[in-house]
């Protein structure tokens, strides 16, 4: 993959984004490890972000989430400035972080977990909330009383999304949903639940390193490299681009399937 980026990856987010971030610089104390990331993601949408380890998808998320503070740049949720709020001010503002580990609380059960979910809620809503999740999520309705050390990797992330569905945040940003689950699962964690978040109505800003199958259900894809955007487009162009399947999958591979038609965000 070339080391400069083209000149239009970080097109301006439309004014309708669910979540915007523009000119993003960020790291953890000893200099900036993303260097003027824009990325944006509209209701009802998947954008994806995708790149070889250490490219600073993690410390994205983290950034947009209040979990580390940018340097520069600003966040915005809808037409709300977020920037460097603390993580529970994010959640109020509508954004919900399922990051990669530590995402449930292994001694609850399920149903404990789905209402810690819910602490900013009125307490009286908090069970019609559990009922609406397990809605979107049925199986997490049959294993309400198992604790949620003893579910399986695709249970936990499940169970994980579900709990941050508990407040009905606008926007998830989700962390490598599907690390170190077997490749079915992984694809049944994507395909399914992931996607169900967006037809919600729900922007879902996920980081994957299984590229061919995060492609397969994002409506536009961010590809990062040495702490920045170099490229940007919908799955079908990308997968057109010789230099980015050549960079990801070692061969050109047929376009992926896409679950419905995309249109860029830009």
């Amino acid at each position: 993959m070339s080391a400069e980026p083209p000149a239009a990856p970080q097109s301006a987010a439309p004014r309708s984004a669910a979540l915007r971030a523009e000119d993003i610089r960020a790291g953890y104390g000893a200099g900036d490890i993303i260097h003027g990331i824009s990325v944006s993601v509209a209701p009802g949408a998947v954008a994806s972000v995708v790149g070889p380890n250490g490219s600073g998808k993690s410390t994205l998320l983290k950034a947009l989430a209040g979990v580390i503070r940018p340097s520069s740049g600003r966040v915005l949720a809808a037409d709300r400035d977020i920037t460097g709020l603390p993580p529970e001010e994010v959640a109020r503002a509508g954004v919900g972080y399922v990051p990669q580990t530590d995402d449930v609380f292994a001694p609850l059960t399920v149903r404990e977990n789905l209402e810690m979910g819910g602490y900013l809620l009125p307490g009286r809503e908090v069970s019609a909330r559990v009922e609406h999740v397990v809605g979107v999520f049925p199986r997490l309705g049959q294993m309400l009383t198992r604790r949620a050390g003893r579910l399986s990797g695709g249970e936990r992330k499940m169970l994980a999304m579900g709990r941050v569905l508990m407040v009905q945040p606008a926007v998830f940003l989700l962390d490598e949903p599907t690390a170190s689950l077997a490749p079915q699962v992984a694809a049944e964690l994507l395909t399914g639940h992931v996607r169900a978040l967006a037809e919600a109505g729900a922007g879902v800003l996920v980081v994957e390193q299984r590229a061919r199958a995060v492609l397969a259900i994002s409506d536009y894809t961010y590809v990062l490299g040495g702490g920045q955007v170099l490229m940007a487009d919908t799955p079908a162009r990308l997968a057109a681009s010789e230099e980015f399947t050549e960079s990801f999958f070692g061969a050109v591979p047929q376009s992926p399937k896409l679950l419905r038609p995309v249109n860029d965000p830009g």
